[in-house]
């Protein structure tokens, strides 16, 4: 049997001795969970503020509507918003959206009215020629879900959670009591970011959620998507293009289709991990060659890494135990 004392150990410390104010760790192969643990005043199955994990969650909810025949990553942003992209000579397609190659300019995450910042005329550079993280591009994904969907886009993240018995993933702030710690140090409005319940980072949802998402991914047996989709969600669409900050190149990864893809991460024993993280120190990491995938959930606003917490520890002490 694995054994994971080590990611464990991590986490308890973490919290024990700071930064961490509390923590949920776990672990989980494709027949389902087998280590969970809360650390600090929290319990396994509390809510916490996913933050960018939201992404790759929409991310399958889109990509449900690609093999339903309703769009596919070549649809034009303008299907969905005719008055998108006033000042542009260019054309942003869902696949540039979910690679952040779409250059629209980033707002902070709490401005309200994200459908107008999302039309607001202008760039930050012709779509597919460079990548910089971007949010807000996640508002573009949700308008081409409900366009070809004809239903509020909320429905088919709701969806995404049914498929696999995740019923837990709410965009209602109200469901947890573990707002990020520092947010308004950090220069984050919680309360008004909580309104906008964004498709780029407002999902909320428990650890076995999660695991539930990651376990199907890990089984590859058609409960959330395809085969074919799920290689084809994989594959990097930000290769040769310059890589802005934050994703720096020397990061050691690209961009699939709203997954973050580790495959030259230099502080990472495998190099076939996928995920994503959160700016509150979520993280939601697949290994599909270990048979792995770990979640971490935590409310310190920035992420523990503004303490020199090196996450990737958290990483290869799960990849050893597998």
């Amino acid at each position: 049997m694995p054994i994971f004392d080590h990611a464990f150990d991590w986490t308890r410390r973490n919290v024990d001795d700071g930064p961490l104010p509390s923590a949920v760790l776990g672990i989980a192969t494709p027949d389902g969970i087998v280590a969970l643990e809360a650390f600090g005043a929290t319990s396994v199955d509390e809510h916490y503020p996913l933050f960018s994990v939201t992404k790759p969650i929409v991310g399958l909810a889109a990509l449900r509507l690609v093999e339903q025949g309703l769009i596919t990553p070549e649809t034009p942003l303008t299907d969905a918003l005719p008055e998108f992209g006033a000042g542009r000579d260019d054309v942003v397609r869902l696949r540039h959206l979910a690679s952040h190659t779409s250059g629209i300019a980033e707002p902070p995450m709490d401005v309200p009215g994200l459908r107008a910042l999302l039309q607001r005329p202008g760039r930050d550079f012709a779509a597919g020629t460079a990548s910089r993280y971007s949010t807000l591009a996640y508002e573009g994904i949700a308008a081409l879900i409900e366009h070809a969907s004809g239903a509020p886009w909320e429905h088919a993240v709701a969806a995404v959670g049914a498929r696999v018995g995740a019923t837990g993933f709410t965009f209602d702030a109200a469901a947890s009591r573990h707002a990020p710690v520092d947010a308004a140090e950090q220069g984050l409005d919680y309360a008004e970011f909580a309104a906008l319940r964004h498709p780029g980072a407002g999902l909320l949802g428990r650890a076995e959620d999660l695991l539930a998402v990651g376990s199907a991914l890990l089984r590859d047996d058609g409960s959330l998507v395809s085969r074919v989709t799920n290689a084809a969600m994989l594959r990097p669409l930000t290769v040769g293009v310059p890589k802005l900050e934050p994703y720096i190149a020397s990061r050691g990864q690209d961009w699939g289709f709203t997954w973050n893809l580790r495959h030259s991460a230099p502080g990472l024993l495998a190099s076939d991990t996928y995920g994503h993280g959160g700016w509150a120190g979520t993280e939601f990491w697949i290994t599909p060659s270990l048979g792995i995938c770990f979640v971490l959930l935590t409310n310190i606003g920035g992420g523990f890494g503004r303490f020199g917490v090196d996450g990737d520890r958290l990483h290869n002490a799960v990849a050893a135990g597998a």
